[in-house]
């Protein structure tokens, strides 16, 4: 089941350019940047007490962020929940007619493994479950 919000992702063009608002103006800072092939993105995480907020930025015109953004704009794109098994999690929603974008866990960001739950299912919000690496296993997070 779920433990926690892990983070909340905006898609954005530039990571520098979102930057300016949320070092500059919010003084948040970008804990590094992570290539995620399998999303065709690179990612940059700000700590915010125990959750974090994820910026998102296509790769190429062929990112499903680039998509995204082309027929939404810029903003808010996902909501993330943590939870402990993500192939049980997944496996159960499933079973139970929930409509999902990956019915097998992925790689993701920080070496965590992660699935998304489709907006048709959720009343139109992307939701991600993740499920992080064993403790220590991943010096990114």
């Amino acid at each position: 089941m779920v433990r926690k919000i892990s983070h909340v992702a905006i898609a954005v063009k530039s990571i520098d350019q979102a930057a300016k608002f949320f070092v500059g103006q919010l003084g948040l800072e970008i804990g590094g940047r992570e290539h995620v092939p399998t999303n065709k993105v690179t990612a940059a995480f700000m700590e915010v007490g125990d959750s974090r907020v994820e910026l998102v930025q296509p790769e190429g015109p062929d990112s499903p962020i680039a998509k995204f953004i082309e027929q939404r704009g810029p903003g808010l794109q996902h909501l993330c929940f943590e939870v402990d098994d993500i192939d049980a999690e997944l496996r159960r929603l499933d079973q139970a007619g929930v409509q999902l974008i990956n019915r097998t866990a992925v790689a993701g960001a920080h070496g965590c493994r992660v699935g998304f739950i489709h907006p048709k299912a959720t009343g139109g919000v992307l939701i991600e479950l993740s499920q992080p690496p064993p403790a220590g296993s991943h010096p990114g997070r």
